[in-house]
Parts: structure tokens; sequence; C-alpha cells
């Protein structure tokens, strides 16, 4: 899963860009969070593929398998984790009165 920093803006005192506004070509949240999904269901296929060409006897390093597993081993718990962050987030809010 892929983190993009690039779009973090730290704004400096003294400046007129002190307040950024949103580039409209920005992707939206909503956007962000579908492509994470996209990214780890696509290394979830990779790695489901070579395990698939493992077992049927092609020429695939036994090494190579176990890298791309546990790469979406890894990016399907991160996402587990933002999921249950957003999700601890959403009651939170709901519960605040207002």
């Amino acid at each position: 899963m892929r983190i993009d920093v690039s779009a973090a803006r730290i704004p400096t005192q003294g400046t007129p860009a002190a307040t950024p506004a949103l580039k409209d070509d920005s992707a939206s949240f909503g956007q962000q969070l579908m492509d994470a999904i996209q990214e780890v269901n696509s290394q979830q296929l990779d790695a489901r593929e070579m395990q698939n060409r493992m077992m049927a006897g092609q020429p695939v390093e036994i090494h190579d398998v176990m890298i791309s597993m546990e790469k979406a081993s890894t990016a399907m718990a991160l996402t587990m984790q933002v999921r249950n962050k957003l999700l601890e987030a959403y009651q939170e809010i709901s519960r605040m009165q207002v």
C-alpha cells in the first residue's frame, strides 16, 4: 500500500500560502481510499497468481512467492487497521452530542 506524502502541505508563517487552497485536480478522500483498496486487491491477485504458477510446476522462485504473499498479507492487515480506526472515529463522532 502506497502512502502519498507529497500531497501534504506544511504552511509557513508569514507567507501568503499559509492557508493552502485545495487543488481542483486533487482526488477526494473517497477516491484515494478506493485507489488504496484497488492496490491491495492487486497485490492479493499477484500473490495468488504466483502461488498458482508454483503449484502448476512453472519455474517460479519460492522466495518470490513468499515475498509476494507477505506483501499482500501486510497490505491487508494495514487496510484492516485503517478500517478499524475509521470505524472507531465514526462511532465516536456519532456519539457526540450537538
